[in-house]
């Protein structure tokens, strides 16, 4: 028998992801995800695919059934806007971990993962510009991101005691900013490379010599492509590391300057109409990857550059499929 993964979250960008490279490997893989299966970004049809609500313990309980590994990937997020404005909704994600590691006891499983976030790390240590990057150990004394950041910090903290009270093994690791291709753009709960991208590619088409920013433009982040993503997570998955790790990159900008590569790559200028009223997150966040190179030997490879030509060519390319739509709906 092949060895059977369930990924939670399985619709969303990152779970999208990481079903393909499970496929890829040769494993069997059950997918669950809250979206109706014609909104997940990827899907594979030799799989099983449910769409249900995993903060219900019912259906925590039915996907698990049957399977040897959990990544539990599932949350309700989305780019800062969404978090500044969705606390409460992101806090009821602590009921899909909940739910599905009640449910690891019930159904024997193996192992289980859980996706948190850079969004755990104190407030007070993010508060200047191009910071030096935060060490797993930063997160406490806890000052999290209001929300969405408070909701993982306390669901890497339900991990760890399965572990300890009863035997669960448990993995965690903090992300960093992903970003890439086959993922949202648009909508309200993009991140900030790819609504850039996009803002950008539809200046370009227009004409429009501006382009929205939130903030001024001077807060600094690192951000994590795609494929550097998914190695990390596979490689702490499979180790014998039960300390919460860092996944991210060290190579720290700031918006405006990830916005004079895009610029670069779409060959279009554009000025910049800062919106100082916008949501903004924290000054400064970068990570530090020290521990997870001394644990596991990972790191990030791709540079912010090379991973948003990947990615910009991917939007414009989506974007260009919706307008050849609109035109030939009009013609016809």
């Amino acid at each position: 028998m092949k060895t059977k993964y369930l990924v939670c979250g399985a619709g969303g960008f990152i779970g999208g992801h990481l079903v393909k490279s499970l496929l890829d490997d040769g494993y069997q893989v059950v997918c669950a995800d809250v979206k109706p299966l014609e909104n997940w970004f990827q899907i594979f049809d030799d799989n099983r695919n449910f769409s249900l609500d995993l903060k219900e313990y019912e259906n925590c309980l039915k996907v698990t059934k049957d399977v040897d590994f959990i990544y539990n990937m599932a949350c309700n997020m989305g780019g800062m806007g969404f978090i500044e404005n969705n606390k409460a909704e992101c806090m009821l994600s602590v009921l899909i971990n909940t739910n599905l590691l009640r449910a690891c006891l019930v159904n024997k499983i193996k192992k289980y993962y859980f996706s948190s976030s850079a969004c755990v790390y104190n407030a007070d240590k993010q508060t200047n510009a191009f910071i030096e990057g935060l060490k797993e150990s930063d997160a406490y004394p806890a000052m999290p991101e209001d929300g969405y950041g408070w909701e993982k910090l306390f669901s890497e903290r339900m991990c760890r005691h399965f572990y300890e009270d009863y035997g669960l093994e448990t993995r965690v690791a903090r992300y960093h900013n992903v970003y890439g291709p086959v993922g949202t753009f648009d909508g309200g709960r993009e991140k900030a490379p790819a609504a850039l991208c996009r803002k950008l590619i539809q200046a370009k088409n227009s004409g429009d010599k501006k382009i929205d920013v939130w903030g001024d433009g001077e807060q600094t982040r690192s951000f994590m492509f795609i494929d550097d993503c998914i190695k990390g997570t596979k490689q702490i998955f499979e180790s014998d590391c039960r300390e919460v790790l860092n996944i991210g990159s060290e190579e720290q900008v700031s918006i405006n300057q990830m916005i004079s590569i895009i610029e670069e790559i779409g060959k279009y200028k554009a000025e910049k109409n800062y919106q100082l009223d916008k949501p903004k997150g924290v000054r400064g966040r970068s990570s530090n990857n020290d521990l997870v190179r001394e644990k596991l030997g990972w790191d990030s490879d791709v540079s912010l550059k090379s991973g948003l030509e990947i990615t910009y060519k991917w939007i414009e390319k989506e974007i260009s499929k919706k307008l050849n739509k609109n035109k030939f709906a009009i013609k016809y």
